[in-house]
């Protein structure tokens, strides 16, 4: 087992395609571009060591979710820097796990740790662990602060977090850990409930850098470029009009845009297309042409295509999964 996850998280993932793996089938590995996986993520940490990987699927949207099982007598597990956010949730067991730092302090169903890309960490595992794994990249959180709390996305990271309790978190990780990943509707459904998750997290464990932040749009600007982009996202927008909204230089605007929504304008724009393709298709019963006009894509192929690309599923497969939830 341990050789072949390593062989599939050594290589590039394209995140946009998602792939279920359990043990009664042999691992796919898949081109896996733009993934936070490396020589020092959780997954190949633990995949290093004597943990058993049971489930593993790419969620599409940059997320991966894993299932492990781990029997051990007493073994030592060090986590240097991954470079992607973990929130653990224990599924059984767990009861004689302690992390060195906070010694006395064990694991048990239910009981949570967020451990941020730039963490290390190092921890006794004794006896018998089932838990589930949520693998996310640090944009996803940052870039919530903006969405969701109307922030800088410099402003909060995830904190580190070890044995922390929260039911409705604890609730959401056991029904990813029993939803099917193995088929489209219920890789949405799990993509969905993933992202509730972060949105939970980022109220409840998201933490200030305690940096001072220059060179970004003021509050004022951010808002007013925000509302401008929401009107006119069913038309063609350009650098220079985003630039006349902010009164600022096409230079100016692009670097400061990044830095102030963590995205360029460009990714920014089609994250907010995608966003309101997909509650178009969940709310309404308009054909696909007419969404994607909606949403500013050239015709129902292009509409297709990206929604596909930034999904994982086609705009039809995604409807029809929400029409029957």
């Amino acid at each position: 087992m341990a050789s072949r996850i390593l062989a599939l998280i050594s290589r590039k993932n394209d995140t946009r395609e998602a792939s279920y793996v359990n043990t009664s089938a042999p691992i796919p590995v898949t081109d896996t571009t733009e993934t936070p996986f490396g020589i020092q993520s959780v997954c190949h940490t633990l995949s290093s060591s004597n943990a058993n990987l049971d489930r593993f699927a790419w969620l599409g949207d940059g997320l991966a979710i894993a299932v492990w099982t781990r029997d051990t007598e007493v073994a030592e597990t060090v986590y240097e820097r991954p470079g992607h956010h973990t929130l653990s949730c224990y599924l059984d067991g767990g009861y004689r796990t302690e992390r060195q730092k906070v010694p006395g302090r064990y694991g048990a169903p239910s009981r949570l740790c967020a451990l941020p890309g730039d963490h290390e960490s190092r921890w006794w595992v004794r006896g018998h662990m089932h838990f589930m794994h949520l693998y996310f990249l640090p944009e996803h959180f940052t870039q919530r602060a903006v969405q969701e709390l109307d922030r800088e996305p410099r402003e909060l990271t995830l904190a580190d977090r070890t044995y922390f309790e929260d039911a409705h978190i604890a609730g959401l990780c056991q029904s990813l850990a029993n939803e099917h990943w193995d088929d489209a509707d219920g890789l949405l459904r799990t993509n969905e409930t993933a992202h509730e998750v972060l949105s939970l997290l980022l109220r409840a464990q998201g933490v200030r850098r305690g940096v001072a932040l220059k060179g970004g749009l003021s509050v004022a600007t951010r808002r007013r470029l925000r509302d401008y982009i929401e009107d006119h996202l069913a038309e063609p927008l350009t650098l220079g009009e985003l630039a006349n909204v902010a009164a600022l230089s096409e230079f100016h605007l692009a670097r400061m845009f990044r830095t102030s929504f963590g995205l360029p304008p460009a990714a920014w724009i089609a994250q907010q297309r995608l966003e309101r393709a997909r509650t178009l298709l969940r709310t309404t019963a308009l054909p696909l042409a007419q969404v994607a006009g909606l949403c500013g894509y050239a015709n129902a192929s292009h509409f297709s295509h990206r929604f596909r690309e930034g999904v994982g599923v086609s705009p039809g497969a995604y409807r029809q999964a929400v029409a029957v939830r």
